[in-house]
């Protein structure tokens, strides 16, 4: 049987197979830059996590009172949106000094409006707001009393002594328009049927009903008080 042959052809000098293999090696990072970078990481992740950790509580009890809105569980009527202290109030004390509205701020303030007169209605009232200030225990101390007087005369010497007696109530004289324009009051219902809430930031958040039990109207405040903890500090 005939056989046949068979040639392999020479590699081409320029063929892949002949040419040497390259290498590209790619610089590493400085260990001092990435030391540097993971700190600077590391720093805003920390910063973070404070900022959320000393936001939450406040968040936390604001949304439950103004965004979740518990009318269900609420006997007093909350206010939403708050109302801010007007920063232009006419602020004085029975002896004619004047007060900044910046002073309403960093304490809760359970409010009485009536006149300088004090009939037997504002008695009952001031008698209320000294009562409920007690019944919060260990955290009255949170809570300032104040009497906002809408006219020009003078108050009963009697009364005074009276409202100085223990922890003192704060008497400031507004200007009744002032006054009208920024505290309202029940449909139906004047100004003095009311005790009002002011919270610590300066805003005016809470409405008792009118004839108001105390006891019901003193669970709101504990609620309150209870979801501010985190972040309120007693001491004006």
């Amino acid at each position: 049987m005939s056989g046949s042959s068979s040639s392999v052809p020479a590699a081409s000098p320029n063929s892949a197979e002949d040419r040497p293999l390259s290498f590209t090696v790619h610089s590493q990072p400085h260990p001092a830059d990435l030391s540097a970078a993971q700190r600077t990481r590391a720093g805003r992740l920390r910063m973070l996590a404070v900022v959320a950790v000393c936001a939450a509580p406040v968040i936390a009890s604001y949304y439950s009172f103004y965004v979740l809105k518990p009318h269900g569980r609420a006997y007093s009527d909350l206010i939403a949106p708050t109302v801010e202290v007007p920063t232009g109030l006419t602020l004085h004390r029975l002896d004619g000094q004047a007060v900044a509205a910046e002073s309403l701020k960093g304490q809760w303030l359970l409010t009485v409006v009536q006149p300088s007169s004090c009939d037997a209605q504002c008695d009952r009232m001031l008698f209320t707001q000294r009562q409920l200030r007690e019944m919060l225990g260990k955290e009255r101390d949170k809570v300032d009393k104040l009497w906002l007087v809408p006219d020009g005369e003078p108050v009963r010497a009697d009364l005074l002594q009276l409202l100085s007696q223990g922890t003192p109530v704060t008497v400031l004289r507004i200007p009744r328009e002032q006054l009208e324009a920024w505290l309202k009051p029940a449909a139906g219902q004047v100004l003095q049927d009311h005790l009002f809430l002011i919270d610590p930031m300066g805003r005016w958040m809470m409405r008792s009903p009118a004839h108001l039990d105390p006891s019901l109207f003193k669970n709101d405040l504990v609620r309150l008080l209870k979801a501010s903890a985190g972040w309120d500090r007693p001491g004006r």
